[in-house]
């Protein structure tokens, strides 16, 4: 008998009411330049499938063609390639300089032509990419198409995307779902910035720019004016104010390189892995710090990959400071830089999760590992699947180099995709040795990592102290309540212990927090504790919040309390020794 098909419902989420700046917004906070044109809103979407184009309407980027918000709200078939195409009408002025476009992400290939010529193509549905274009450009009218191709190729990253949805995996996306814009630059601009700081400096290293480098900064004792030439420059802070959760300072600063001009800005801030009493800790600002936090999926019910506007970013993040998170495992997605932006400028730290490719085995990566060996399993990777993950990985690292938010990258989440994960974590971690790594997250260690990784559901947590390697529970949790009204399955549940209101679930994580968790730091040093999870997400009701923000389904004073009661824990923990 076949089985029923779920019923889903509809929900909408508060941010697309308006409040805040949509998506023409500037999507580079650390790079922002004049010259800059929007390319947000309407473009024309067109299906190609057996050489023959079909138009589809209008859609509205950056939301992704199956979201409601696009305007399509349509799976895309097998063998189907999607083109956008928007006219823009630009100067002779304009296109006299060098011309950039950008592109926040597009899932999973694609291909760009301007005025029919082909500017260039990109593999990877999560990272940002950029073509020079000014030789294809024209005064008055100008086309850009962009072709998609996307078949979900297990090859190339793809997260928690399933075609056939449901449990812990999630509606799959295409196409253009960050934002998409046009910057004119002068000839000899600044291709990027990279920002490296310590407690008291920063180090500017700039590729690109003409001539002698002029760096206006602000701090609270007044402006630092200072002229340098080459493309590196270290600036001393005599008073330095140092960026935390609590006061996350950031330091405003423009700087001009010949007739290029950027706003940009930088956070003084160090993570370091250190041994202390015999147990190892990981540090913030020298210090040891315990990381409280949250497992991030990034997801929305109306625009999927995409919340409403930016709003949607701001509210996560503020929302969970409020409940008393200071860190938010961003759970293999990478985002816009908008929101590392507001995790910078609210106080967010961010664990970083890479992209998952390969396929992923239920009985291999999550059954035995639950109930069982949790080492010595590993997957091939063809040639072709290793070339793309670790540049992406690369890529990922250069991206977010810049955000003092960033502070921990995991590599490997419970064995999906997982290979060399010893050879990978050295490779990756010799381009950023300034973050904390975690080559395998939840199982599957090898010898290689700077910490202890576990993930631990369905029975009570006890970990084990490692002397060398800092104590981390990178997943937990799972508490289910269903929110009636504001469930998308209507259907069906995954969750992996039920409550059934806001008391008894605020309750329960009261009791797991103070009888489980404190005591973990109190005997073995943890420094980090990742609940599952931020929001419910499709069949998911596991969320601090439901899935379309409206309701928290948490006490906000208790879970301020057991925030205050882990702190104490870890404070008194430090002190002795």
């Amino acid at each position: 008998m076949a089985k029923k098909k779920p019923l889903i419902c509809s929900l909408r989420t508060p941010f697309e009411s308006g409040g805040g700046e949509g998506f023409e917004a500037y999507p580079r906070p650390q790079m922002k330049r004049e010259g800059y044109l929007s390319l947000c809103g309407e473009w024309e979407l067109y299906s190609l499938a057996s050489d023959k184009e079909s138009y589809m309407g209008k859609i509205k980027v950056p939301f992704p063609p199956e979201s409601r918000l696009s305007g399509i709200e349509r799976t895309k078939a097998r063998g189907e390639e999607y083109i956008y195409r928007k006219k823009i009408i630009l100067t002779k002025e304009y296109i006299s300089k060098r011309v950039l476009l950008h592109f926040g992400a597009a899932d999973q290939i694609a291909r760009v032509f301007v005025n029919g010529k082909k500017a260039g193509e990109h593999v990877g549905g999560y990272l940002p990419f950029s073509f020079e274009i000014a030789k294809y450009l024209l005064e008055g009218e100008n086309l850009i198409e962009v072709y998609i191709k996307d078949e979900l190729d297990l090859d190339i990253p793809y997260g928690k995307q399933r075609e056939k949805r449901g449990g812990m995996w999630y509606t799959p996306v295409c196409g253009l779902w960050q934002a998409v814009w046009m910057e004119a630059v002068p000839k000899g601009y600044v291709k990027s910035i990279r920002l490296t700081p310590t407690l008291d400096s920063v180090t500017i290293e700039i590729d690109g720019g003409e001539g002698e480098k002029h760096l206006s900064v602000s701090t609270p004792d007044g402006a630092l004016e200072h002229n340098f030439a080459g493309d590196r420059f270290t600036l001393k802070l005599e008073s330095p104010r140092l960026w935390t959760p609590e006061d996350p300072y950031l330091y405003d600063f423009t700087l001009t390189a010949g007739e290029d001009r950027i706003e940009s800005y930088f956070a003084l801030r160090t993570v370091t892995v250190s041994e202390m009493g015999g147990k190892s800790y990981i540090c913030l600002n020298g210090k040891p710090y315990f990381f409280h936090g949250l497992l991030d999926q990034g997801y929305f019910p109306d625009g999927i990959y995409t919340p409403a506007t930016p709003e949607g970013y701001k509210w996560d993040i503020l929302k969970m400071k409020e409940l008393g998170f200071n860190m938010l495992r961003k759970h293999i997605k990478i985002e816009p830089e908008l929101f590392y932006y507001y995790c910078d400028k609210y106080g967010m730290i961010v664990f970083q999760d890479m992209v998952n490719s390969g396929r992923y085995h239920y009985i291999v990566d999550t059954v035995i590992p639950t109930i069982g060996p949790r080492r010595g399993i590993t997957h091939k990777a063809s040639p072709r699947r290793r070339e793309i993950f670790e540049r992406g990985a690369k890529e990922t690292v250069a991206c977010l180099y810049n955000h003092p938010s960033v502070c921990y990258y995991t590599v490997f989440n419970e064995g999906w995709g997982q290979y060399d994960a010893d050879g990978v974590y050295a490779s990756l971690k010799a381009g950023d040795p300034s973050r904390v790594w975690d080559a395998t997250s939840g199982w599957f260690f090898e010898r290689e990592s700077d910490v202890r990784s576990d993930h631990i559901y369905f029975k009570k947590i006890k970990l084990r102290a490692f002397k060398d390697k800092p104590l981390v529970l990178s997943e937990f949790g799972g508490y289910s309540l269903r929110v009636e009204g504001h469930v998308f399955n209507l259907s069906e549940n995954y969750g992996y212990k039920s409550f059934k209101d806001k008391e008894s679930l605020t309750a329960g994580l009261s009791r797991l927090y103070l009888e489980e968790i404190v005591p973990e730091i109190e005997k073995n040093g943890l420094c980090a504790a990742v609940l599952t999870q931020l929001s419910d997400v499709e069949d998911e009701t596991n969320g601090m919040v439901t899935y379309d923000r409206q309701v928290v389904k948490v006490d906000e004073g208790e879970m301020q309390r057991i925030a205050n009661a882990l702190k104490r824990a870890f404070s008194e923990k430090v002190r002795e020794i």
